[in-house]
């Protein structure tokens, strides 16, 4: 015992005074016996140390494990503990259970732990352990449990493993480990529980998968496992989930599947998976969870389906599925998920969802569903989503969705409906996104729907709707889209219009709408993308118009429009003002410049430096009276010139040194080639380039920016490259271009997995541009603006994304010397491949940070994303990245851009919204065990976000903090509020 005591007392002395006082009964003149966290057995031996969860900080370097030869128990979890796992640990002869896991240990598992013949439990979960999986595993011959997730370990599942016959849990859940599933696995019949998740495993499911018997929990999901389902799985009887989705896996579901009987969780979602529902799943009546959207099935689906009463979610979208939908999906009454869209199913909606009365989200959509929809639905208290677009639905519209009082989504475009908007609707409390378009609706504009204050998208377009926009619409102050288009609206657009100043989308084109565009247009600075064309406006354009900051595209053609076009903003990329009676000189931007001949065709007379117009010509009379003003000018400032020569000549002597140190300068840099080439392996070039692009033709556009634009590129080897090419030369922060090539070969030395490739760059007195890595998946805002393309990136890969930007800017941050800034992290800037991995791009405006001096320079970034303090101050810091990381994160759980949300977080009006209700409601509700994932990018979300920075934290903490999650106090997802997060 006295060796034992001192071992402890030595091994508090190394811990920082904060964990010495959380051990302060740790003393010399108490028995350990009786100190916290210490057991002992009747010979006043130490069998246990439990120290669990007490914040504790340092290492165990300092611990002589050969003191306590009778340890049976070592749990340390849920601390701070860092550096390795010392090779001493092995001297623990008698050690039963050794569990550490929620730490800081880096660093491989040592081989000397495999001497521990005693031990049965090693959990190591939520750590930064990294290499491979020692070989020597196969030594714990008593080892039942062996838990490795969240760490960073990488190589290949040891065969080794296969010895491990008395193992029942075995969890590698979140690392990176390659290689095939060992066959030897197999050879576990004790095993019960099997989680090789979000690796990096290929190969196929072992042939001999049936000889795990005892198995209840199957997962292996987000990994790139192909081949087929073994049809001998059929022999897991006592399987309760099974979770294969997110690979490669064809071929058919084997119809020994009808054999698991206790099977709750059935999860293949997004495979290759071709053929058939068998009908034996009518044998699965526990099953809870059906999920097998995104795969390759077709024909119709069993009947047997109707005999399933438990089910909860119900998940067969994305598919090639005939016939009817299964009449009594719901018979049990618990289905609460219902999404089976992008299919071709027929015939009416089932019958048993009338009454389905926890149903929270139903999704149809994309089908050849018929039927009369007035009558068939209920009224539903926890529905919060209903997608029924595109579909051969008739009928009218229910005013019973207005007694859904969690309804926030309602979506039926692209139907046959008839009949008016119901002004019932209007007392909708929660409703967020309506959308009716493409139908046959008649009747009015329904002046109740201005009751809808928490409105965020209004798209009621290709209908029949008549009469004026009603003035109550001032109340949808959140609003950010609006679609009015192809209706018989008329009269004037309202100037209530204006008050709606979250407006990013406004589309009124192919009405009848009359009188002039109203001034009050110019509130709407958010406003991106302005459609007015095909009415009968008329009157000038107003130049407040022209004012709108953020304005990218603009059609006011086939109007009745006069005068001048006036100064528009450099933001402005689309243009077509046609058919119209304007007259007199484009504006010089490029919008207009490039514009197309029929974007500008038809006009009373324009002219300008675009090359479908007349160049303008200024009248004789008017050079005349300008010469008359230049000579008077010139006159007046003749005697001003005489004074300020005698000053002149005195500066000329002071600068003279100065001028001609610039002069050698110059001097210096005009004697370099006429351009500057760097190739970083030396492969690409510079003709190369411009032949794949054949000079920058617009076909192999694929982006383009205010400061670039960027082509795709295909070169004589075959690979694909991005060419960023710069509309100037870079220049803005830089006095020269040799000062540029030093930062950006300082960027290319950049390596990291979620970091764009950068394959060079080229100076050239016709073109500069950057050479990148070309990444398939196209960019995060891309992305999330396209239904399809958002609701296959679902929360797994939404989770994944977050921490491969997290892990980028951790390594800029804290992995560099000196630290890089990026200060343009926005979802335009992060890029995606075919695996959803994120690769931050746009080096364009970072900062290379110098740790001796302020980091002052000229505002970067973009709009909405950029952090507060930008606007009173020009020091860059790491934390203006912390703030756009938190903006892009909200962004990504929303599935949009969150616009003025960011600055009412912290109110108390936003206290009480539901987390739920902001998340993106084209998915469903996260479900275990990714929903903890999305809550804790929603509370870091909010840490990011704090206005200010010194209460953000760093890119390390928001790092450890997915590596090592805390566990959460929260309520379930349906009970969090935003004032909760912010806490």
């Amino acid at each position: 015992m006295e060796a034992s005591e001192s071992a402890l007392l030595e091994w508090r002395e190394s811990l920082d005074n904060q964990s010495q006082a959380s051990l302060s009964s740790w003393t010399s003149g108490v028995s350990p016996c009786r100190w916290k966290g210490i057991v002992c057995d009747e010979s006043i031996s130490v069998t246990a140390i439990n120290v669990t969860n007490l914040g504790l900080q340092g290492t165990l370097h300092t611990l002589n494990f050969s003191s306590f030869p009778k340890l049976l128990t070592l749990d340390i979890s849920h601390n701070s503990f860092s550096g390795t796992i010392p090779q001493q640990i092995a001297n623990l002869s008698s050690v039963s259970q050794l569990i550490m896991s929620a730490n800081n240990f880096s660093g491989p598992i040592p081989i000397s732990m495999m001497k521990l013949a005693s031990l049965s439990i090693l959990n190591l979960e939520y750590n930064k352990l990294s290499g491979s999986i020692p070989e020597e595993i196969g030594e714990f011959q008593n080892l039942k449990s062996l838990i490795l997730q969240w760490n960073q370990l990488s190589g290949t599942i040891p065969p080794t493993i296969g010895r491990l016959s008395n193992l029942v849990r075995v969890d590698l859940t979140e690392n990176s480990i390659s290689g095939t599933i060992p066959t030897s696995i197999t050879n576990l019949t004790n095993l019960e529980l099997l989680q090789f998740s979000n690796n990096r495993l290929s190969g196929s499911i072992p042939s001999s998968i049936g000889d795990l018997v005892n198995l209840t929990v199957f997962e292996i999901d987000d990994n790139r496992i192909s081949g087929s389902i073994p049809s001998n799985i059929g022999n897991l009887t006592k399987l309760v989930s099974m979770v294969i989705a997110i690979n490669m896996i064809s071929g058919s579901i084997p119809t020994s599947i009808g054999n698991l009987v206790n099977l709750q969780f059935f999860v293949l979602y997004e495979n290759n998976i071709s053929g058939v529902i068998p009908s034996t799943f009518g044998n699965l009546t526990n099953l809870e969870v059906f999920s097998v959207f995104n795969n390759k099935l077709e024909g119709r689906l069993t009947p047997a389906l109707n005999n399933i009463t438990n089910l909860n979610i119900f998940r067969p979208a994305i598919n090639s599925f005939t016939g009817p939908l299964p009449q009594q999906i719901c018979l049990g009454g618990l289905l609460e998920s219902f999404t089976a869209e992008s299919n071709y199913f027929t015939g009416p909606v089932p019958k048993s969802l009338k009454n389905c009365s926890r149903l929270y989200r139903l999704k149809l959509n994309e089908n050849q569903l018929t039927g009369n929809i007035s009558d068939v639905f209920g009224v539903y208290p926890e529905l919060d989503y209903v997608d029924l677009s595109s579909n051969n639905f008739y009928g009218h519209i229910s005013p019973n969705w207005a007694k859904c009082p969690n309804l926030t989504s309602l979506k039926m475009s692209n139907n046959n409906l008839s009949g008016g908007i119901p002004p019932e609707l209007g007392q909708a409390p929660n409703l967020r996104v309506l959308v009716l378009s493409s139908n046959h609706l008649t009747g009015k504009f329904p002046k109740e729907l201005g009751n809808l204050t928490a409105l965020l998208e209004l798209s009621i377009g290709d209908n029949e709707l008549s009469g004026n926009i009603p003035a109550e619409i001032a109340a949808w102050s959140g609003i950010t889209r609006l679609e009015l288009a192809a209706n018989n609206l008329g009269g004037p657009v309202p100037k209530q219009v204006g008050e709606l100043r979250k407006l990013l989308y406004l589309n009124l084109s192919k009405n009848e709408f009359t009188e002039s565009i109203p001034s009050e247009f110019s509130q709407l600075q958010s406003l991106q993308d302005l459609d007015l064309s095909c009415n009968l406006l008329n009157g000038e354009i107003p130049a407040a118009l022209a004012s709108m900051q953020r304005l990218e595209t603009l059609n006011l053609s086939h109007n009745n429009l006069s005068g001048a076009i006036p100064d528009f903003q450099n933001s402005l990329l689309n243009v077509d003002i046609s058919n119209n009676q304007l007259e007199g000189s484009i504006p010089s931007i490029p919008a207009f410049l490039n514009a197309s001949f029929d974007a500008l065709k038809n006009n009373k007379g324009l002219c300008g430096k675009a090359s479908s117009l007349v160049p303008c010509h200024t009248p004789p009379h008017d050079k005349m009276k300008r010469n008359v003003i230049m000579l008077a000018l010139l006159l007046s400032f003749g005697a001003l010139f005489l004074l300020l020569l005698v000053v002149g000549i005195s500066l000329c002597i002071y600068y003279r040194r100065a001028t001609k140190a610039k002069k050698e300068e110059d001097k210096e840099e005009k004697s370099q080639d006429h351009y500057s080439l760097w190739i970083y392996d030396g492969k690409i070039e510079y003709k190369d380039i411009i032949e794949a692009t054949e000079g920058f033709d617009d076909k192999y556009l694929v982006g383009e920016g205010g400061t670039a634009s960027v082509y795709k590129a295909k070169l004589p080897a075959g690979q694909i490259v991005a060419v960023k090419k710069l509309h100037a030369a870079p220049n803005e922060e830089t006095p020269d271009s040799k000062a540029f090539s030093t930062e950006v070969k300082a960027l290319a030395e950049i390596k990291h997995r979620n970091i764009v490739k950068s394959l060079g760059y080229c100076l050239h007195p016709r073109f500069s541009f950057l050479i990148y890595e070309f990444l398939e998946g196209g960019s995060l805002d891309k992305v999330l603006t396209d239904d399809t393309r958002a609701t296959m990136f679902d929360w797994e890969r939404r989770v994944k994304v977050v921490k491969g930007v997290a892990s980028a800017l951790y390594h800029m941050h804290h992995g560099c010397f000196p630290p890089i800034v990026h200060r343009d992290i926005s979802s335009k800037n992060v890029l995606i491949d075919l695996d959803y991995e994120a690769h931050i791009s746009d080096f364009g405006t970072a900062k290379i940070l110098n740790p001796d001096s302020q980091n002052i320079t000229a505002f970067a970034g973009t709009y909405g994303y950029s952090a507060p303090e930008l606007a009173y101050t020009m020091e860059v810091n790491e934390k203006c990245d912390v703030f756009s990381f938190g903006v892009l994160c909200l962004e990504i759980i929303m599935g949009k851009h969150p616009g003025d949300l960011i600055s009412s977080l912290f109110s108390s009006s936003a206290s009480n919204l539901l987390l739920m209700d902001v998340l993106d409601q084209r998915l469903p509700h996260p479900v275990k065990p990714i929903v903890e994932q999305v809550i804790l990018i929603a509370k870091l979300t909010f840490a990011c976000l704090s206005e200010n920075p010194r209460f953000r934290p760093s890119m390390e903490q928001v790092h450890n903090e997915f590596v090592m999650p805390k566990s959460s106090s929260l309520d379930p997802l349906p009970m969090i509020t935003l004032g909760q997060l912010s806490k």
